[in-house]
């Protein structure tokens, strides 16, 4: 299975180019990138939400 990463918003961008072996590799890039990132400070609108799917073969 293949895993990659989308913005909610529907944009394009460096992150949701990429294509993952497996969860965990996506999830280590959204940790790195988003992790410091506390709910409390976070300004959802400068920052857009990602998701990580499952892609169809």
């Amino acid at each position: 299975m293949k895993y990659r990463i989308t913005r909610h918003d529907g944009e394009e961008d460096e992150i949701t180019s990429q294509i993952f072996d497996n969860y965990d590799d996506a999830y280590d890039l959204l940790e790195e990138i988003c992790g410091d990132m506390c709910c409390s400070d976070a300004d959802y609108e400068d920052q857009p939400y990602y998701e990580i799917v499952e892609m169809k073969e």
